[in-house]
């Protein structure tokens, strides 16, 4: 296959252009940061125009687009801005893009976020019965801000009418990776250090998905042609930040952690300039479309999957300079 990935350099996108050219596949990313130095072809792309880039789509197999400013930020009036609009004009100009194209890609895969959930405890929230967030009445205003972009951020790709283009939205939880800088990696920093209590109440809960059932839905997403719309790519047991922290620290064979409570967050989050809803807030989602296709998690549960990672990181931290 020929595949093409918008804001295909950051983790996530190194993550799957690694495994779809391990696997044979042409891979393309469009990056504004073109590097000669990947093994996969990087062009150049501002994420809002139309450019040579645009030519890479004829007879392309798939697109995934995962351009977008990080999240893990200060809301500010300017990064809010960025952030939305960095999200919306790439998926629009994405879209334009294989609106015109003579031989469209047959399926785009757009990035999504399962934070545009509700918060919520009392029960999962799947494809079918899941309830969208923004409506809760004790949640902060970052929170709602999240729920707006994902919101908008979804109805771009529903707006745009490709008859030749299947479209799903990948509504991804957390993508659990032992690659530095990662989610994982620093969590288990967290916990390596003593750090590694509970967040807040404990109550929240965590959605995961371990690197390797990530890149295997995402497969598994391309080969079902039937498969349109939102699909929640997430494992299929979330469990409380409390559970969550604990079985982390057994992985690693670390009986203690210290808590962190919700303000001693809040003042962690202004140190490091960024937003306490990525710890906060209760991610209760599960993957109802896969389960229902019968997609078979390698890393169904976390205590399993936290002693992969765990075993990778290890692996990877005897081989300096490697990711």
């Amino acid at each position: 296959m020929k595949i093409i990935i918008p804001g295909g350099s950051g983790l996530v996108g190194q993550m799957l252009a690694r495994a779809f050219t391990k696997d044979g596949h042409e891979v393309v990313v469009l990056s504004r940061n073109p590097s000669t130095s990947a093994p996969w072809r990087v062009v150049e792309w501002d994420g809002y125009s139309r450019g040579s880039w645009c030519g890479e789509l004829e007879g392309a197999d798939v697109v995934i687009n995962l351009a977008g400013r990080s999240v893990n930020c200060r809301y500010t009036p300017a990064n809010r801005r960025v952030i939305t609009e960095s999200r919306v004009n790439s998926t629009r100009i994405v879209g334009k893009a294989i609106a015109q194209a003579a031989r469209p890609p047959r399926i785009w895969l757009q990035a999504a976020t399962a934070t545009i959930y509700a918060h919520r405890y009392d029960a999962p929230n799947d494809e079918f019965t899941g309830i969208l967030g923004g409506a809760e009445s004790d949640a902060p205003d970052t929170w709602r801000f999240s729920i707006d972009v994902a919101t908008a951020w979804e109805r771009v790709i529903n707006e745009v009418s490709l008859p030749h283009t299947r479209k799903v939205l990948l509504r991804t939880s957390i993508v659990m990776s032992p690659a530095r800088r990662s989610a994982f990696d620093i969590m288990l920093g967290l916990a390596r250090y003593g750090l590694g209590g509970h967040f807040g109440n404990g109550r929240q809960y965590i959605s995961w998905i371990h690197e390797a059932d990530f890149i295997r839905a995402i497969y598994w997403v391309i080969k079902h042609d039937g498969l349109e719309g939102p699909v929640n790519l997430a494992a299929p047991h979330p469990l409380p930040n409390r559970e969550f922290m604990r079985e982390l620290r057994n992985a690693w064979g670390i009986r203690f952690g210290l808590p962190a409570t919700e303000w001693m967050l809040e003042f962690g989050a202004i140190f490091l300039r960024t937003e306490t809803e990525l710890i906060l807030k209760s991610r209760r989602v599960v993957p109802g479309l896969l389960l229902k296709g019968g997609f078979i998690f390698q890393f169904p549960a976390w205590p399993e999957a936290a002693a992969d990672l765990c075993r990778q990181w290890r692996e990877r931290d005897q081989q300096p300079g490697k990711a």
